[in-house]
């Protein structure tokens, strides 16, 4: 018989904690289902017809619906065991299909690309630049739309199952240029803006490590980290990318509390010293600060490190966590 996850929360707590962080999560619908298009035309012929985004809180209510309906269904069932890696899959099916539609505004943006470079000022080629941004526009408001509801289902998901979700980049304005022409450059270095602040976060950097077996006090670790943030109300996250224990529980938090979140995985051309060869990248980042859980030998050589480099630390060891009242 598979064991079920001990973690797992009753039911009033899942409804508290969703009716707790809705508040915040409809603001990012709110954000993310928002457009500047006039409506898009899909379709052919006839039956074309202009249409907008969906209304964002009853998108939200969707994406709770379907994550939890199915917990609730299994739910002291014997066939519990079997939900959490269901609700899994319709995460990263939201995750899938936002990376296609990811992939299809790559392509538009390379479409756009092609026009710039051959624009020769016409009426025609105008048209076709501007369908080409709008298309462009349309599909990374999409793609914004569905990584904010796979975002809001893997938050329900770490709240069903206790565990976080995880999945396995100025005008020119020259006289041969119309305005169509201006309008779609600017349009792709906003987008270039937007892309690089994504993948490449600016901030006070805050490095995590921590031991991938023993620990079960999650919110010991929750709390350390909210006092790391309360110093450090911008900070970056930096872990180890572990996909279970403390780095787990961290993954959770930054996701929880909305802070931007850098995976160090671990490189395997480098053998046996990737892990420390790691551990000194992080370093190099020049953190404000440092949280180092107990574990391996690789957390003992991180702690070294930070001391050598007289970067403030906090140290939290297993014998400081605390059992659940049963």
């Amino acid at each position: 018989m598979t064991n079920i996850n001990r973690s797992v929360r009753p039911f009033s707590d899942i409804a508290a904690f969703i009716a707790q962080e809705t508040a915040a999560t409809t603001d990012d619908f709110h954000a993310a289902f928002a457009s500047n298009l006039e409506g898009i035309r899909i379709g052919r012929g006839e039956e074309e017809m202009a249409t907008d985004m969906p209304d964002p809180r009853e998108a939200q209510l969707a994406v709770e619906l379907i994550v939890t309906t199915l917990f609730d269904v299994l739910r002291d069932t014997r066939l519990q065991p079997a939900a959490e890696r269901l609700a899994w899959g319709i995460v990263n099916s939201f995750h899938h299909v936002a990376d296609q539609w990811g992939a299809q505004a790559d392509k538009a943006t390379r479409d756009v690309q092609d026009l710039l470079r051959c624009a020769d000022g016409s009426e025609i080629h105008s048209v076709e630049l501007e369908q080409a941004r709008d298309n462009l526009e349309f599909l990374d408001e999409a793609t914004d739309a569905l990584r904010c509801m796979r975002d809001y289902a893997a938050d329900v998901f770490h709240t069903e199952t206790g565990r976080p979700w995880s999945a396995p980049k100025g005008s020119l304005t020259s006289s041969k240029r119309t305005a169509s022409v201006i309008a779609a450059t600017d349009f792709l270095a906003a987008r270039r803006l937007r892309r690089n602040e994504a993948h490449s976060p600016q901030g006070p950097v805050v490095i995590f490590s921590g031991g991938a077996d023993c620990w079960f006090d999650e919110r010991l670790i929750w709390r350390k980290l909210d006092e790391t943030k309360a110093r450090n109300p911008m900070m970056l996250l930096a872990t180890t990318a572990q996909d279970k224990g403390c780095d787990a529980v961290a993954a959770a938090w930054a996701a929880s509390r909305k802070v931007k979140l850098i995976s160090f995985r671990l490189s395997s051309k480098l053998g046996k010293r990737a892990g420390f060869v790691r551990n000194e990248q992080m370093v190099g980042l020049r953190p404000v600060e440092a949280l180092v859980c107990e574990g391996s030998g690789l957390q003992s050589h991180l702690a070294r490190l930070v001391k050598e480099k007289r970067i403030p630390a906090r140290f939290v060891r297993l014998s400081d966590q605390e059992w659940e009242a049963q």
